[in-house]
């Protein structure tokens, strides 16, 4: 946008105002959530190494919140394309005017307010990567032109007449099957999905929740300078629930807890989680959602008090936790203690109480 200034000296001058397409926020909740041992994560992971190896075009696939963005960086700072910029370009916020001024840049005097030249993103991520977030959101007429960038690697700027080359790579991301999509064209489609990885949605690595809530958590901590921590409860209750909204979600929940939280300590009261709870996929497919765990409540001892009601379902979810924790750290009650945040003591009278007895020393 252009707007006149007039300087000191009473000379007018063309002030021009640009919004920023193209951000890395290094600082994003986010960028910490690169972490997991479920088999659909690590298999994942395995598919992200190997594309790192290559320049391929990589298109990722996966609902919202999965962390697209946070695998591109990942494929880019693991390959020889890692000293290069990295830009992120969002389809959603592309008009058709604004594409080719933001990818292929323009000459001065392209356009009304244009008061000097702008290299584009494709120019400006030359030996890097250039991230396309969201592609299946992008114009028919939009579409074409990216194919004849992607085919040739040439452009020309807005308003300019010389041709200019630039060797990015591009990743492509999006929450839509665009092979099926009638309004994607499958000549790009094959184009930008040379390797095709799929990213796994939370419910399908809910075992990895204990350990992603524990780094989000760190991350909130360095933001507030308060130390949090899960109760049993709390974390059994996470690893119930549905999360239409992935790791972003989660992030969210774990914020929201931490704000009604006035010693560090997270409990099943402070989640507030509003979507159906899930005792199994099966379970939810049937739509029989798995009933709320009560709120906590120790005594100081992290015990958990439910009422009569949903006694039993807590019980068991507390005890099925603590079993596969133990199974995790091979029976060691004093680690299994440390990674729930209580005492070897605490430990010891819930596996009394849910006859888990047998653990080691």
């Amino acid at each position: 946008t252009m707007y006149p200034l007039e300087g000191m000296d009473g000379e007018w001058l063309g002030g021009e105002i640009f919004d920023e397409l193209s951000v890395v926020d290094e600082t994003a909740p986010d960028q910490v959530c690169m972490v997991g041992a479920s088999p659909a994560f690590l298999r994942a992971l395995e598919q992200l190494k190997t594309a790192a190896q290559y320049d391929a075009p990589v298109l990722l696939q996966g609902e919202t919140g999965t962390g697209k963005e946070l695998a591109a960086t990942f494929i880019h700072e693991n390959s020889s394309r890692r000293e290069k910029p990295f830009l992120t370009l969002d389809c959603t916020v592309l008009t058709e005017a604004l594409f080719e001024s933001e990818v292929f840049g323009h000459e001065r005097g392209a356009f009304t307010g244009s008061v000097g030249e702008k290299r584009g993103l494709f120019e400006l991520a030359d030996s890097g990567t250039l991230f396309l977030d969201e592609v299946g959101e992008m114009s028919p007429s939009t579409q074409s032109k990216m194919l004849r960038m992607l085919e040739s690697g040439e452009f020309r700027r807005l308003g300019g007449r010389q041709t200019h080359r630039a060797n990015a790579r591009i990743i492509c991301a999006t929450n839509r099957d665009l092979k099926q999509a009638e309004w994607f064209r499958k000549d790009l489609f094959y184009r930008v999905a040379c390797l095709s990885i799929q990213l796994p949605s939370l419910r399908e690595r809910i075992e990895d929740i204990p350990l992603l809530a524990r780094t989000l958590l760190e991350r909130i901590s360095r933001s507030t300078a308060v130390p949090y921590h899960l109760t049993a409860a709390a974390i059994g209750l996470l690893q119930q629930y549905h999360y239409p909204g992935n790791i972003r979600e989660l992030r969210n929940v774990l914020w929201a807890a931490a704000t009604t939280s006035s010693d560090g300590r997270i409990d099943a009261e402070h989640l507030q989680l509003t979507e159906p709870f899930r005792a199994s996929a099966a379970n939810t497919d049937q739509g029989t959602p798995h009933p709320a765990p009560a709120a906590a409540s120790d005594n100081g001892h992290d015990d958990i008090a439910a009422t009569q009601s949903n006694h039993s379902s807590l019980d068991e979810i507390e005890a099925d936790y603590i079993a596969q924790l133990l199974a995790g750290c091979a029976g060691n009650r004093r680690r299994a203690a440390e990674q729930l945040g209580i005492s070897e003591r605490t430990l010891y009278r819930k596996l009394k109480r849910h006859h888990l007895n047998q653990a080691k020393h």
